[in-house]
């Protein structure tokens, strides 16, 4: 796995050794930055169940000006500040270690609304829908907040109304898929 284009462009990054995440391939990957490519720059970048900080550091290399990476894994947030520090980016890096739920709530109040929300949350376990439930009422996400959800292919999502988003669009790849959410 590489950092694919930026500051950081061709750098190689580490890997949660085992089966507890599942890193997002550099073809999935490429393919979602290209459609992310005008927000990026500039912006503000919150990376959920971040594994080993790929995401969130393919979006500091290409120019996003802070990335908070929330981890629950203490292996996998000590990965996160390897790769940070092997491209170079861990001034803009805040990596908070403890549940997701725990830690949104713990950034109330203390972020403005963030740019970009990615999430990657274990398959087929609901997590997205306790997060999404949460930033519903939550001052980290306003309506130009851009939040993604990656999923397995099976995955149906239904917002229910009173929630306030909307599903702005659908990327399916081989294996999964990204879900493009925004509030009303």
């Amino acid at each position: 796995m590489r950092v694919i284009a930026g500051s950081a462009r061709r750098l190689l990054l580490k890997t949660v050794e085992g089966m507890d995440t599942r890193p997002t391939t550099d073809r999935i990957k490429e393919t979602l930055f290209n459609m992310l490519q005008n927000l990026i720059p500039g912006s503000t970048f919150l990376d959920l169940f971040a594994g080993s900080g790929a995401i969130g550091i393919e979006a500091l290399s290409r120019g996003a000006k802070m990335a908070v990476f929330v981890e629950n894994s203490r292996k996998a947030a000590e990965c996160i500040g390897e790769n940070l520090k092997t491209t170079h980016l861990e001034d803009k890096a805040v990596t908070m270690t403890e549940d997701v739920i725990v830690s949104l709530k713990k950034m109330e109040g203390k972020y403005q609304p963030f740019s970009v929300i990615f999430m990657d949350p274990p398959y087929r376990q609901n997590l997205e829908r306790d997060v999404l439930k949460i930033l519903s009422h939550s001052d980290l996400a306003d309506k130009d907040t851009l939040i993604i959800v990656e999923a397995a292919l099976d995955t149906d999502m239904e917002l229910p109304g009173e929630w306030g988003f909307y599903i702005e669009k659908v990327k399916e790849y081989k294996t999964n898929k990204h879900f493009f959410i925004k509030k009303k």
